[in-house]
């Protein structure tokens, strides 16, 4: 390399902070004339540097930042393997597609049952399908927005094999009922933990009950790496399977630009197909997907991945701060609930509009957007209700009713990080405003 280019690019790392305080540096909230989003990227020049110090690189697939923050997350969950995808998303798909893999010996297989909530967000659900599974559906209990435990052994049937339950917006699912039941009858768990990270049950992390837990790493989450998604379990087995799936469905382990010509295993030529001398570089033994990130995304991950401890914090201040004003308006609202066991790492603020409040969700979510404070439904409600999924093959047990309710009812506000106390402030005083005069 030319002498004077490492000292270029500790120029342009400079001036990249620089940048960042001139074009990305915090703005003043105005209230009433600055939106306050309900979710949104809280980043710094520490990702900014990342980034284009890896872009220098030019190495654009996953690389030394992706192993770093493939064990950062490792690390900090406690399990065995933790491996960065291309989203939350896809996430989900590597998980279930790997507990039907013919090289898992306990493999779920076409036509087997997966019980889930009704509630969900849709690609929580989708990969159930896409793999020929039957989706078996629960209604939710109103509060925590999480599948009703009473109603999980209900469900269960001869060809039941799995649970596939989201912590909605942060709230942990009742993980003592279902891992009671997990383990009466033999079943495999993926916990979605896209909207919890971070959050525990008896402190321990959601997403380690099970055999895949599942992040989102979508800006609107707990942390970001733009599209981007985590994959983790505990197992070696099903870690080995999930890396194949993500990586094409190949049975080679190499990394891209492994030294050795005989590969990490020193025999890369000496395995065969049909009989036949073939590199194991381009043997496979999943029908997989390309499903990996870049190295550029990873980078980003490891600068958002310092800060995480203290975004988890802000998002229980806002909380509780918001929490504590709006129990004022619970002969209106439905507030959420938590289990005593929960700590609870908030994704968002749900709300549902009681029945005969006298005012619609309508009503309120339109006077909230009317003074720029960003609300969202609650995903998809009952997802069946949606075109997409009316026709699926399905099981469902008992009514949906409080599914349905949501649709009708629920919504959320922000809590993430980058929502001030000023904001706040103002959040409160616009919820103040639309109750005045309506007790």
């Amino acid at each position: 390399m030319n002498q004077e280019a490492p000292e270029l690019r500790e120029e342009i790392l400079r001036n990249a902070r620089k940048y960042f305080e001139l074009a990305h540096g915090p703005k003043p909230f105005v209230p009433g004339k600055s939106k306050v989003h309900y979710s949104g990227r809280v980043f710094s020049s520490d990702e900014m540097h990342n980034l284009i110090n890896s872009s220098l690189d030019m190495w654009l697939t996953l690389d030394k930042y992706g192993d770093q923050f493939e064990g950062q997350f490792a690390k900090f969950l406690g399990v065995h393997r933790a491996l960065f995808v291309n989203s939350g998303s896809s996430a989900n798909l590597v998980a279930v597609s790997s507990l039907m893999s013919e090289r898992f010996t306990y493999r779920m297989k076409p036509g087997d049952e997966v019980i889930t909530p009704a509630a969900t967000f849709p690609t929580t659900l989708n990969p159930i399908i896409q793999n020929n599974l039957v989706p078996v559906f629960a209604d939710v209990e109103l509060g925590t927005y999480n599948i009703n435990p009473d109603l999980i052994e209900k469900c269960i049937s001869e060809k039941t094999r799995a649970i596939m339950v989201p912590h909605t917006l942060g709230i942990p699912c009742d993980m003592d009922v279902i891992m009671e039941l997990v383990k009466k009858h033999n079943l495999f768990l993926i916990e979605d933990t896209c909207d919890a990270l971070g959050t525990k049950w008896g402190g321990k992390y959601v997403g380690t009950f099970g055999d895949f837990g599942t992040v989102s790493l979508y800006p609107a989450h707990h942390m970001t790496t733009g599209e981007g998604g985590i994959v983790y379990t505990d197992s070696k087995p099903l870690a080995a399977i999930a890396e194949s799936f993500r990586d094409w469905g190949r049975a080679c382990w190499c990394k891209p630009g492994e030294p050795n010509p005989d590969g990490a295993c020193g025999a890369r030529f000496k395995f065969s197909v049909a009989g036949i001398p073939y590199d194991h570089k381009y043997m496979y033994s999943n029908i997989g997907y390309n499903l990996k990130p870049t190295d550029l995304q990873a980078a980003v991950g490891v600068a958002q991945f310092k800060k995480l401890p203290s975004f988890i914090e802000r998002r229980k201040h806002n909380f509780r701060i918001l929490y504590e004003a709006l129990k004022d308006y619970e002969r209106w609202l439905i507030l959420p609930r938590w289990h005593e066991k929960a700590d609870v790492s908030w994704f968002a603020f749900p709300i549902t509009v009681k029945e005969n409040a006298g005012f619609s969700k309508q009503d309120l979510t339109s006077h909230l957007e009317k003074n720029l404070i960003e609300t969202r439904v609650i995903f998809s409600g009952n997802i069946l209700e949606h075109q997409s999924h009316k026709n699926i093959s399905k099981r469902i047990v008992g009514s949906l009713e409080n599914s349905n309710r949501m649709l009708k009812d629920s919504f959320f506000v922000g809590i993430y990080p980058g929502i001030t106390d000023e904001m706040l402030d103002y959040m409160i005083k616009v919820f103040r405003d639309f109750f005045k005069g309506k007790a």
